[in-house]
Formats: structure tokens, sequence, C-alpha cells
């Protein structure tokens, strides 16, 4: 049986994630997932938003998405972005938001 190494959590995905959670979004943390997942699934009146965390911080070279991120991302169908800074986060914040209001979701 194979094993896997446990997964990096950027410097930045403690802040961001309370970001989110302040402003009313669900945050389900999977940066332990495997093959290409995103780190962090955001949840909001209906819209769902996933999400891979790069520390804007580092060298552009050390926040490339992987292969198998890069698989993840063009093969996903739905909402997939990548946040690196507080300042997109609460962007991508402000964003779900307003798509959610607009939709109006009832499920």
């Amino acid at each position: 049986m194979a094993r896997r190494r446990a997964a990096k959590v950027d410097d930045n995905q403690n802040a961001l994630v309370s970001i989110w959670r302040s402003m009313g979004i669900s945050v389900a943390i999977t940066s332990a997932s495997h093959d290409g997942f995103p780190d962090v699934v955001l949840g909001y009146g209906g819209i769902t938003v996933l999400v891979e965390i790069k520390d804007g911080n580092k060298p552009p070279s050390k926040r490339k998405l992987t292969p198998d991120q890069v698989k993840f991302h063009n093969e996903f169908k739905g909402a997939i972005t990548v946040v690196e800074t507080q300042e997109q986060a609460l962007e991508l914040a402000d964003t779900i938001k307003k798509r959610a209001n607009a939709v109006k979701f009832k499920w």
C-alpha cells in the first residue's frame, strides 16, 4: 500500500478561512484531499465555489498549480478559482454574495 505525504497547507490559509467565515460564508477545508482537489470549498446562498489557496507572499514559481491541480481545474465543470491574497478573498466573498442574492436559490 502506497503512503501519501501529508498535505501542505499554505501559510495564509487560516487567515483566508477566517475572512470568509467572518463574512458568513461556509468553509469546508479539503486541503488534505488528493488528486488535485482544491484546498477549500465555499458555500453561500446555494452558491458553491472550489478554491485553491496559494501564498501570495511566495515567488511566482512557488505558487504554480501542480500538474494534478491543473488537470482538476481544467476538467471541473463548476465554479473553481485560485486565491492568493486577503484582498482576493474579500473580492471572492463579495462576488459569491452578490451572485447568491441575484439568483436566490430555494433548495
